[in-house]
């Protein structure tokens, strides 16, 4: 039977490197780590990589493994030579997490202060790219991330999930725990085999969201779409209020006060909060046939 969608409301810097040219010079290099697990179960796998893909699957094993094509490219053999001494990747163990990132030539590890740990202003001269495959025990969590030339999969994980990417879409399947997907330009498909029981939310500028709950949903849903609409197939919802936060802005010429406004939808009985916005695409919450 073809579904039908219900329309609920509708009107609702980066570092970018040039690719090289066909006669550029190229080193490429396959890697591969593996990391034992004690405890799946409240263990972080962070991936903090700047160009290129990540694919994550969870499997019925102890370990991470890591499998990383890298692909070093330059226009000559010196500027080459300079990229393969210089460039450093790194993996670091903890007794709750396994951190991979790159520490040469820019730190891609979250910073508070980007500029004192990266000279912004400097010019490199060579481009990486690195496309991670990666297996983890099905219970772990995740935080990946991309910028360019890149998406992220996440499949079969049923820890906590954040997945951030900025130019590229973000594909998950078979989630189960509370997830933090945001892309600046591309699509956001997430397919859960359980209602996450803490809060998640979705967002892209440019792309739309799609994410598929079971047929017991009852959660309240918070979305924003400036040039897209809302749909769903759910039957069970219930417009709520308004949702209104009001920011302290300071002006020239004084105190100003910025409102958010969020529109809600009760979902079942109501519950966890799912949050869902994008500026130029729609959201669909589809329910698993």
């Amino acid at each position: 039977m073809k579904r039908k969608f219900i329309p609920l409301l509708a009107g609702l810097g980066i570092l970018c490197a040039a690719r090289p040219a066909a006669d550029a010079q190229e080193f490429k290099e396959h890697i591969k780590k593996e990391f034992p697990v004690q405890r799946a179960v409240g263990t972080v796998l962070a991936i903090y990589d700047l160009e290129g893909s990540i694919n994550v699957e969870g499997y019925a094993g102890d370990k991470v493994v890591l499998e990383i094509d890298k692909v070093i490219s330059a226009k000559t053999s010196e500027q080459l030579e300079t990229g393969k001494k210089e460039f450093k990747l790194e993996f670091e163990q903890k007794s709750d997490s396994i951190i991979v990132y790159i520490a040469e030539p820019y730190d891609t590890r979250p910073h508070s202060d980007w500029q004192r740990y990266n000279n912004k202003d400097r010019h490199i001269e060579y481009r990486c790219q690195l496309q991670f495959t990666v297996k983890v025990p099905y219970d772990m969590s995740l935080d990946i991330r991309t910028v360019n030339n890149g998406s992220l999969t996440i499949q079969n994980v049923n820890g906590s999930l954040k997945a951030h990417n900025v130019n590229g879409g973000i594909a998950i399947k078979n989630a189960k725990g509370a997830t933090e997907a945001r892309t600046i330009n591309g699509g956001v498909t997430v397919n859960y085999l359980s209602v996450p029981t803490d809060s998640s939310s979705y967002y892209t500028l440019n792309g739309t969201l799609e994410v598929t709950y079971p047929a017991a949903l009852s959660a309240n849903i918070q979305f924003k779409s400036m040039n897209g609409a809302f749909y769903t197939d759910f039957e069970n919802t219930e417009p709520l209020p308004l949702f209104v936060v009001k920011n302290i802005e300071n002006a020239g010429k004084g105190t100003m006060y910025r409102l958010d406004v969020a529109r809600r939808i009760k979902f079942g009985n109501g519950g966890t909060v799912l949050k869902f916005e994008t500026m130029n695409g729609n959201i669909y919450v589809k329910k698993q046939s």
